[in-house]
C-alpha cells in the first residue's frame, strides 16, 4: 500500500471520530445552557415560632425554715431512765420521747394525799364542835370567844385542805412532766442527752430538737420597688411561688406567698416575704438555700422561640425568618424576657412563622438556606 493511501485512511478515521464527538457532546452543553445551576443554600437548623403561656415572675434567693421549731427541755429535775425515739425519726404530737424517774414525785404525791386526808378528818371534827358550840352559846354554857375560836379553826382547816390539794396537783403535774412527749408533729434531730444522765429544769441546753417541716416556710427578700405590684396581685389571690435548686435547674416545689412583712428594711431597701409549701415529699429541708420565683401573672399565648434564635445587632435584637422561596429575612424583634431557654417575643414575630434557630453566623439578609431538622423543643 502506498504512503498516500495510508495518509488518506488516517484522515478519514479522525474525521469520523470528530463527527461522533459532535453528535454526542454538543447536546449536553446545550442542556446545561438551558438549565443553569442553582446556588447551594446555607445549611441551618429551622423551627417555628410557638405560642405559649409564659409566667411573669420575680427572682429571689430564699432560706428554708421549719414551720415550727421546738427545743425539748426538761421541766423537772431527775435522771433519764428511758429514751423512746430514734434520732431523725418523724413523730406525731404526743409521742413519748424521754422518761425521767418519776418515783420521787410519786412519793411526794402520796404524802400530799395523806396530808389532805388528815386535814379533812380534822375538819369534820372541828365542824361538829362548831355546831355544838352554836347550841351551847345560847344557853350560856359556851362563850362567844370559844365559838369564834372554833369557827377560826374550821376556816384554817379548810384552807389547809386547799393547800394540800394544790400540792397534790403540783406533784401530779411533776409526774406528767417526767414523761416528756413531742409537743408538735415533726422530725427529730440529734439526741443531745443520753440515758442515765441527770437533767434539771434550769438547764440551758435542750434534750433534742423537733422541726415541723410539713408544711414548711421559705423566707426571702425582694427590692422595695416591687412592693406595690406584689401587694396588688396578692390582694386579688395568693401569689404562687416556685422553689428551685441553687443552680436554678431543678424545680423542687410550689407554694403560696403567705407573708408580706409590715416594714421595709431601710438598710438594704428590701421587703421581707415568706412563702408556705406543703412539702409532703420533703424536698425542702430546713437551712437550705433555694432560688425562688414569685409569679405575678401569666402571659397568654405569647410568641416564643429558643433563646439562641435571637441575635443581637447594632440596631437591636433580630431573627432570621425563612420565606417560602427558602431565603431569609432579617427581622427586628422586641424580647420581653428570656425564661428557661425560651425568648418571649413582645413584637416582631407571629406564632407559626418558620425561623432559623441555629446557623445564623453565615447568613445575611436575603440569603438562601437549606433547612435541617427542627431544633428540639421548637414547635413545628
Amino acid at each position: 500500500m502506498s504512503k498516500l493511501a495510508i495518509a488518506a485512511g488516517v484522515i478519514v478515521a479522525v474525521g469520523a471520530a470528530a463527527a461522533v464527538w459532535v453528535v454526542h457532546e454538543v447536546p449536553r452543553h446545550a442542556v446545561a445552557a438551558e438549565r443553569p445551576a442553582q446556588p447551594v443554600g446555607v445549611p441551618v437548623t429551622a423551627g417555628k415560632v410557638a405560642a405559649a403561656n409564659m409566667p411573669v415572675f420575680l427572682n429571689g434567693i430564699g432560706t428554708v425554715q421549719p414551720y415550727n421549731m421546738v427545743t425539748i427541755k426538761s421541766r423537772v429535775d431527775g435522771q433519764i431512765v428511758a429514751v423512746n425515739f430514734k434520732e431523725g425519726q418523724e413523730v406525731k404530737a404526743g409521742a413519748p420521747l424521754f422518761q425521767i424517774d418519776p418515783r420521787p414525785y410519786q412519793a411526794t404525791l402520796e404524802q400530799m394525799q395523806a396530808a389532805k386526808v388528815k386535814d379533812q378528818a380534822a375538819l369534820v371534827s372541828a365542824q361538829l364542835d362548831l355546831e355544838r358550840y352554836s347550841h351551847l352559846i345560847k344557853s350560856g354554857y359556851q362563850t362567844q370567844q370559844s365559838y369564834d375560836q372554833q369557827q377560826a379553826t374550821v376556816g384554817q382547816l379548810k384552807a389547809a385542805i386547799k393547800g394540800d390539794q394544790a400540792q397534790i396537783d403540783a406533784a401530779q403535774l411533776n409526774i406528767q412532766y417526767s414523761d416528756i412527749r413531742a409537743p408538735i408533729d415533726g422530725r427529730l434531730g440529734a439526741r443531745l442527752v443520753d440515758i442515765g444522765n441527770m437533767v434539771h429544769a434550769t438547764d440551758t441546753n435542750g434534750l433534742v430538737t423537733i422541726a415541723q417541716i410539713k408544711p414548711i416556710y421559705v423566707s426571702f427578700t425582694l427590692a422595695q420597688t416591687h412592693l406595690d405590684s406584689i401587694r396588688q396581685r396578692q390582694a386579688e389571690a395568693p401569689l404562687a411561688v416556685e422553689a428551685f435548686t441553687s443552680d436554678g435547674k431543678t424545680r423542687l416545689a410550689e407554694g403560696k406567698l403567705t407573708l408580706i412583712d409590715n416594714t421595709i428594711d431601710q438598710t438594704t431597701g428590701t421587703i421581707h416575704l415568706k412563702a408556705t409549701f406543703p412539702n409532703q415529699d420533703e424536698r425542702l429541708w430546713p437551712g437550705e438555700f433555694v432560688n425562688l420565683r414569685l409569679i405575678l401573672n401569666t402571659r397568654k399565648g405569647v410568641p416564643t422561640v429558643p433563646a439562641q434564635t435571637v441575635q443581637i445587632g447594632e440596631d437591636g435584637s433580630y431573627v432570621y425568618v425563612i420565606k417560602p422561596d427558602h431565603t431569609v429575612e432579617r427581622r427586628l424583634v422586641k424580647v420581653a424576657d428570656v425564661q428557661d431557654g425560651l425568648a418571649v417575643i413582645d413584637s416582631g414575630l407571629k406564632p407559626g412563622e418558620p425561623v432559623v434557630v441555629e446557623g445564623q453566623y453565615r447568613l445575611v439578609n436575603g440569603a438562601r438556606v437549606k433547612t435541617e431538622a427542627a431544633a428540639p423543643g421548637t414547635a413545628g
